[in-house]
């Protein structure tokens, strides 16, 4: 539930997602086709948190049997949703709404009532002229703290692939690396959002 305030109810969301596996050639830039799709993408985890709120809501898939599987685990942000009435995000219009909204359909859920949305990536193209409109340069350039924690154990891709392998280490990273990205997204929707939304 979210706190009581005055005013609509703003969720801010992240979700990480799994990455494709395909049968390729090669390494450079490839056509790959539905027939060489091993494994399609699913969540593997969202964060969210209201705004105005201290809780970090978060769920992940680390101890299903099939990590994949992401049925239950989109219950939560699916109830989130109906709840809401604006959702908040960093690039979440192209992204992780859609993604969200596409494995709602797979798997049966009804549509979530009509919220807005502001995705801050948007706002930074439509009222600002930064350099970069990625996250970390934003944070940078607006003397924000950037929380994305770099790994040393599970760079890069490696935290996905572990993730999928049941490595519990590379989950508690996957749980800090995207609650991080909520954090910041907090921070910058702040600082940008009194320019116009």
């Amino acid at each position: 539930m979210s706190k009581k305030q005055n005013g609509p109810k703003i969720l801010l969301i992240d979700i990480e997602t799994s990455p494709l596996e395909a049968f390729v050639w090669g390494i450079g830039d490839q056509m790959i086709g539905l027939n060489q799709i091993k494994e399609d993408w699913s969540v593997l985890s969202w964060s969210a948190r209201w705004l105005g709120s201290s809780k970090i809501l978060y769920q992940d898939n680390r101890k299903t049997k099939n990590v994949r599987d992401d049925k239950n685990l989109l219950k939560g942000i699916h109830s989130l949703l109906n709840e809401c009435d604006i959702v908040v995000g960093q690039n979440s219009k192209s992204f992780d709404v859609k993604k969200l909204n596409a494995r709602f359909a797979i798997h049966g859920f009804p549509p979530t009532k009509p919220y807005k949305q502001i995705d801050t990536l948007s706002l930074a193209r439509k009222y600002f002229s930064f350099t970069s409109n990625k996250l970390e340069h934003l944070c940078k350039t607006l003397g924000l703290k950037h929380r994305k924690r770099k790994s040393s154990k599970f760079p890069g891709m490696e935290l996905w692939k572990a993730c999928l392998n049941g490595n519990l280490e590379a989950w508690r990273e996957m749980e800090l690396y995207n609650i991080d990205d909520v954090l910041t997204l907090e921070d910058l929707y702040n600082r940008l959002s009194p320019y116009g939304t």
